[in-house]
């Protein structure tokens, strides 16, 4: 039973490292959509209100917006 509780362990571990991986995977394409669109020329405090609006309208009603 010890065998297979540290084989588990070992499987959880490397599922989380995988997760982690994947995670920052996603963190770099973020950054790098963010860059394409030009907002890393924004000033700091630019780019901390212009997210500030579009969390408090929420990501779906910035896209209608956007869209229409």
């Amino acid at each position: 039973m010890d065998k297979e509780r540290a084989a588990i362990a070992a499987e959880e571990a490397k599922l989380a490292e995988r997760k982690k991986q994947l995670a920052d995977k996603e963190r770099e394409a973020s950054i790098k959509a963010i860059e394409k669109a030009g907002l890393m020329r924004l000033s700091p405090d630019d780019l901390e209100a212009l997210l500030s609006r579009i969390h408090k309208l929420g990501i779906e009603e910035v896209q209608r917006r956007l869209a229409a």
